[in-house]
């Protein structure tokens, strides 16, 4: 109860002041006397006040008005009664008036008396309250809007995000129909040296204000600090400026989300949000802080306390914004997509940490932003390793038990090896980041034997070898999954050598070494030896002339008529499985078909040169088919389907004669061009 008798003490306090003040004029007076009863009827009772005041008043009034500065007079004139003024410059030397009478007033206490003091005062009040709304006005008319075509856009491309999206839906579905080959090839290109941009000193300067206002500006903070409003004027400056930069952020695409909500965020969404986050803490640090930094230093430039608190608590936020993001994905939940935009976000941050130092050095709690930095920053880097280890332990323990078809390339090379190729570009980086980090599969001690460069390589080229021979193994254990022998090596050579090639053509090879490279193109050629052995073998043993001979020759005629059965059987049933097979690299498709022509074509000619005499003309046609092995070795491997129908007959004549008359043409193509 006693604290609402006091408010309404309060109440009728400030009414009577106000009415004090209009008290100019009678007319004045008693309008305001009318409003403030029509409001409340317990104002009615100011009437009172007033009254007694000027009758109190009126006989000091004139006794006063000799003793009062003349200066004080003019100023509560145009103060009070807002007198036209050609320019608000004037109305500035105005206040000035009013300030330095102020002050005089305090230093000759003893001379003046408190109603002339408290006229002055009243007077500067009002004074200061029209420049805080000038101050405000001010700030929000000469503001410029942030334009997004303006900023130098980061040319971070998509592909690795892509890749791993694609890696990913492989891992987790089997079924997948996605191909990380199509995912990455067109677009890794524009991924090298484009994973972020690094900004120059003058290149993000941005104008916060326009000049022409800053001047006007800074003389208003100039008055209301001297006047001792500074703490008004640093809540004005700190309320706009925060709006701008809320609304920056918003141009930006940063959103203000709890860590809840970041963790709750379906990867594509959050990964576009990354993205944003990783151009917007470029911008904001070295863009619109340094730039906020610096209007600070223009408006406030006679107070270096008021400059700097008013720059924390303008900027604090935005940063803060940021920060939380950062934290949000480094204690996220790790997967193989993310690693990627992680390095992204920890190489934007550490860029931009020691502008960060430099904006906030000069106060405690800039220390705690910066530390905050820090903190986020080393768990951005651990979050990078631990999602580069899990990924490692993904590729190892990958499991899929579903054969490729066709014995082609498998999805997981793919994924690795595009992955791979990727984390070159962050070698810096993670050459960093993995220091401190010590795990057995660093140095892969199969390699250590036969590749001695191993121990000059950097950390992140023992991790990646170790992870490709990780994959290598996997590759090895799924061939094991084909019943056939013949299309496990080719499942292996396909694996292999696309393996090699994407070590080959990019920055892997310089991580790796050329011996690296020889030894697995040995490896391939072992793996073609071992498909001849595998596939052909049956094929040529029935080219043999063990067990043909007998003591009539109706017996050994018997003899080869049932080799030139099993033959044509076994060619034929090798022609029908392996026309299917794919082998997407032309090189090896040619290498391989020149192999099994120069096994087939001689030993088939041999065996034809030493036994066709026993056979009847119309017994050769039955079973000496020259046109099915033809066909067989023109068609073994085709990568894709052509139609050769209309010239066929052709080939299968030349290739005939080429057994008939000891020529062979290697080359299927410069076969088919003679033709």
């Amino acid at each position: 109860m006693a604290a609402t008798i006091e408010g309404q003490d309060k109440v009728l306090a400030t009414a009577q002041r106000i009415v004090q003040s209009l008290g100019n004029t009678s007319s004045d007076t008693d309008d305001m006397l009318l409003i403030l009863s029509a409001f409340d009827n317990r104002l009615s009772t100011l009437s009172s006040f007033v009254s007694s005041d000027e009758n109190s008043s009126s006989g000091a009034s004139v006794a006063q008005s000799s003793t009062v500065d003349p200066r004080l007079e003019a100023a509560e004139r145009i103060i009070l009664n807002e007198a036209d003024l050609s320019s608000f410059t004037e109305y500035l030397n105005v206040v000035d008036e009013i300030i330095q009478l102020a002050e005089e007033l305090n230093l000759n206490a003893l001379d003046a008396s408190d109603d002339v003091r408290d006229r002055a005062e009243n007077t500067l009040q009002l004074a200061m309250t029209r420049l805080e709304d000038e101050f405000r006005h001010g700030l929000i008319r000469n503001t410029v809007p942030l334009d997004p075509d303006r900023l130098h856009r980061s040319s971070l491309s998509s592909s690795a995000a892509a890749i791993a999206i694609a890696a990913t839906e492989f891992l987790n579905d089997e079924e997948t129909s996605e191909s990380l080959e199509d995912v990455s090839s067109a677009r890794y290109s524009h991924h090298i040296h484009g994973r972020g941009v690094s900004f120059g000193a003058d290149e993000l300067s941005l104008e916060l204000i326009h000049p022409d206002a800053v001047i006007e500006l800074r003389e208003i903070a100039e008055r209301m600090i001297r006047s001792g409003y500074e703490k008004e004027c640093c809540q004005v400056y700190c309320s706009v400026r925060r709006d701008v930069l809320d609304e920056c952020m918003v141009i930006l695409g940063v959103e203000k989300l709890s860590i809840e909500e970041v963790q709750r965020i379906e990867w594509r969404s959050l990964d576009d949000k990354m993205k944003k986050w990783i151009q917007a803490v470029k911008v904001v640090v070295r863009g619109l802080l340094s730039s906020e930094k610096h209007l600070c230093e223009q408006i406030f430039a006679g107070s270096d306390l008021i400059r700097e608190v008013c720059f924390l608590e303008t900027s604090k936020g935005c940063v803060m914004q940021l920060l939380n993001f950062g934290e949000a994905v480094a204690i996220g939940k790790r997967s193989a997509e993310k690693l990627f935009r992680i390095l992204d976000m920890y190489d934007a941050l550490a860029q931009v940490l020691p502008d960060l130092q430099e904006l906030f050095m000069d106060e405690d709690a800039g220390d705690m932003v910066c530390s905050e930095a820090r903190g986020v920053l080393d768990g951005l880097g651990e979050a990078a390793i631990g999602t580069f280890v899990e990924f490692e332990n993904a590729v190892q323990g990958e499991s899929s038990r579903k054969p490729i078809q066709n014995g082609e390339i498998h999805p997981l090379a793919r994924y690795v090896m595009n992955y791979a190729k990727l984390l070159v570009d962050y070698s810096d980086t993670l050459n960093l980041l993995l220091e401190n980090v010590e795990v057995e599969s660093d140095k892969p001690e199969s390699e250590n034997a036969d590749n001695p460069e191993v121990e000059t390589m950097s950390r992140i080229a023992r991790r990646l070898l170790a992870l490709i021979t990780s994959l290598e193994s996997n590759i090895e254990e799924k061939s094991r999954m084909y019943e056939d022998a013949a299309m496990q090596y080719i499942f292996l050579m396909n694996n292999i050598l696309y393996i090699v090639q994407k070590v080959k053509d990019s920055e892997l090879r310089k991580l790796l070494g050329d011996n690296w490279i020889k030894k697995r193109r040995g490896l391939i050629r072992q793996y073609a030896t071992q498909y001849l052995r595998a596939s052909w073998s049956k094929v040529l043993s029935c080219l043999k002339d063990e067990g043909i001979g007998g003591s009539s020759g109706n017996a050994s005629k018997v003899a080869l008529k049932e080799r030139f059965k099993n033959f044509n059987a076994c060619f034929e049933d090798i022609y029908r499985i392996q026309t299917a097979w794919k082998v997407p690299d032309p090189q090896l498709r040619e290498e391989l078909r020149i192999s099994i022509s120069e096994k087939v074509i001689p030993a088939y000619r041999s065996f034809m040169g030493r036994n066709t005499p026993y056979f009847a003309p119309p017994e050769k046609k039955k079973y000496i088919k020259c046109r099915t092995l033809a066909a067989g070795m023109l068609s073994v491997f085709i990568e894709e389907q052509c139609d050769f129908d209309f010239q066929l007959d052709d080939v299968l004549l030349l290739l005939v004669w080429m057994c008939w008359t000891q020529i062979f043409v290697k080359d299927i193509h410069t076969l088919l061009h003679i033709l």
